[in-house]
């Protein structure tokens, strides 16, 4: 029956373009009825590179049953982005997961459920338990080095992936997990994630070695979690860590979770968690150490900021813009996820191409990352870029690496900032090399790291200039900025009805039933996925917005420079783009008296046009936003 299926769709008829449209050029070298499906499944990335060399912003790829079209470019980027759930949905497209998070959980549940399990999840993300993540970073990597010695060699990839296992399961398992655990656990989360491969696009179930070890991993990582459950409920014992939440956690109809559904929010939590920290400090070092005189910048100012073992402050984090720019340019060239996908559920139009309902939309950050108008010789590593006045990531939907619009990665400042922290340890007291094995760009998974082995060479530094005190400072520190990324502190909103500012609207370049725009007054409807875990989006599920509480003024988000602070005596008018906005309203601990949250989580400007003593506050608070959500226009 599927073969039958799958002959159907390949030898269907096309459906009529509308006039004065066409349909996206097909790549070429598809085979007949396979089309491009074979070297999609072994090499995915470099049938992308062709597809964009070739045809450019728009490419029609054939995979198997599949009709795709690639899309690459900022233009291209923003009508995908922009796209609601109705059009583009993400959700159809990541039910890849499914065998990962289990059946009825998340992607594969009725849209009610999934929006109460969204909620149950929320916490891991936005509240309070969220908020010692960091705190969890600085001491697992102190723990870590702390064993090292003097000198040795360690394999940087699976440093770093065992050290985003410890500080996952801690926060989310709890400690009695953490401190019992063995290195199965990492194992068998290994094999999970590994499982989670560009061919589940087709055929999440296919009868290959990669998914038979996901699958098995999937029913003994139930059985490690319901251990945990069972010893808690009969010792009647209770955890601070986001397991108890979900243990606690009631559906509507007051029915409890179960250990299925339980490991499944879990692991949806730890997959938003890890990864891009896991892969991006590896990547970072990397091209740190693979360029000496960067390398010698980023060393250089982190010994001036914590030089002499003084406390670490949230604003010397803020004081690390090379080092800032350095971990951008990693995730640059080196994306975490390189295949990001929407299912068109309407027909969607972008410029004079007519893209049908039932294709998959495909964009990578990887190819696009790399093209040399839009990022200069792009195969340099070049942290400069990033910094005034070049300001490459400026443009509109060029720098994807968290994806993008209402779908971007809630947590992407927060990943900056645990890898700033990771960074300033290592740096800060260790000379690192290459120990000779080849860099290469592992693409067996959704995830893009480093293949291994790929060690490197270590020596404690004479004079180191972070100290243990310094780190404990920087717990906290990063513990402050797991609230910002979490909806306690960090700037900007979601999309929603917006109060006492200028909506401004932007006709993107979709039109049709695909337009793209550019608007201060979203609804915020429909259960929208990020592109980091992947994984839905919480506080959008059926319109439901997530209240963020006030952000203190000491919260906010790490930054590339200071804004200046004088006062300014010209007319300065704020724009808040709520299709952007996702609700982390550090703009509010920034400029209170500008910014508030409103009751369905997403920020309002109280001042369309501030007075000009707070006009360094709000330049602050635009420079800070992690979406960039906040425009200013000066006058």
């Amino acid at each position: 029956m599927q073969v039958r299926s799958f002959f159907e769709r390949a030898l269907r008829r096309p459906r009529s373009v509308p006039h004065g449209l066409r349909l996206a050029p097909q790549l070429s070298r598809g085979l007949p009825v396979l089309g491009h499906s074979i070297e999609f499944v072994t090499s995915t990335i470099e049938l992308l590179f062709r597809a964009q060399r070739e045809l450019g912003e728009a490419a029609a790829l054939q995979v198997f049953n599949r009709k795709m079209v690639a899309m690459f470019g900022p233009e291209a980027h923003e009508a995908v982005f922009r796209a609601s759930d109705a059009q583009l949905s993400a959700s159809e497209a990541y039910k890849i997961m499914t065998p990962v998070f289990g059946k009825d959980v998340v992607y594969d549940a009725a849209p009610e459920k999934m929006a109460e399990q969204l909620k149950m999840l929320l916490p891991a993300l936005r509240d309070r338990r969220m908020r010692t993540y960091g705190e969890a970073v600085v001491l697992e990597t102190e723990q870590t080095i702390g064993k090292w010695g003097e000198v040795g060699v360690v394999d940087l990839v699976d440093f770093c992936r065992v050290l985003t296992n410890f500080t996952s399961s801690r926060c989310l398992l709890g400690r009695e997990f953490r401190e019992g655990m063995t290195e199965e656990f990492a194992a068998v989360y290994h094999d999970l994630e590994r499982g989670v491969a560009p061919i589940a696009y087709i055929n999440a179930h296919l009868p290959i070695p990669s998914f038979w070890k996901r699958d098995r991993a999937r029913v003994r990582m139930v059985e490690m979690i319901t251990e945990i459950v069972g010893a808690r409920r009969r010792e009647k014992r209770e955890g601070e860590d986001f397991l108890q939440t979900l243990m606690d956690s009631r559906y509507a109809d007051g029915k409890p979770l179960s250990e299925h559904e339980i490991t499944g929010l879990l692991l949806a939590g730890m997959f938003a968690g890890h990864h891009t920290s896991s892969v991006t400090t590896a990547w970072t070092l990397i091209e740190l150490l693979r360029n000496p005189e960067t390398l010698a910048r980023a060393v250089a100012e982190i010994d001036g900021v914590f030089g002499g073992g003084q406390p670490v402050s949230h604003q010397a984090l803020r004081d690390l813009p090379f080092t800032e720019n350095a971990v951008k340019e990693a995730l640059r060239l080196h994306p975490p996820l390189f295949l990001l996908v929407r299912v068109a559920k309407q027909d969607f139009t972008y410029k004079e191409f007519f893209i049908p309902a039932g294709t998959w939309i495909v964009v990578s950050p990887t190819v696009s990352h790399r093209m040399a108008e839009v990022f200069p010789e792009p195969d340099r590593f070049d942290p400069d870029r990033f910094a005034p006045p070049r300001e490459e990531d400026k443009r509109d939907f060029a720098f994807i690496a968290f994806g993008g619009g209402r779908h971007k990665c809630l947590g992407n400042a927060f990943a900056i900032l645990q890898i700033k922290a990771i960074l300033t340890l290592l740096l800060g007291q260790y000379d690192f090399e290459l120990a000779g094995d080849a860099i290469v760009a592992d693409f067996q998974g959704l995830v893009v790291g480093p293949k291994e082995p790929c060690r490197v060479r270590y020596r404690r530094r004479a004079q180191p200039s972070v100290s243990t005190a310094a780190g404990a400072e920087l717990a906290r520190v990063a513990a402050q900025g797991a609230t910002a990324a979490t909806g306690g502190g960090c700037p900007v909103a979601h999309p929603a009805t917006e109060t006492g500012t200028e909506t401004k609207t932007k006709t993107g370049t979709g039109t049709g039933t695909g337009t793209g725009t550019k608007t201060g007054t979203g609804t915020g409807t429909g259960t929208n996925p990020t592109d980091s875990l992947p994984l839905p989006r919480a506080g959008e599920g059926r319109g439901e917005g997530v209240s963020a509480p006030p952000a203190p003024a000491t919260t906010g988000c790490p930054v590339q420079h200071s804004p200046a602070s004088a006062p300014s005596t010209r007319r300065l008018t704020i724009t808040l783009d709520r299709d952007l906005c996702q609700g982390h309203a550090v703009c509010v601990g920034e400029a209170p008296e500008v910014f508030h949250v409103a009751a369905d989580g997403k920020v309002e400007a109280l001042l369309r046009e501030p007075p000009p003593d707070l006009h360094a506050s709000v330049r602050r608070a635009a420079a800070y936003c992690p979406t960039r959500a906040i425009r200013l226009d000066e006058g």
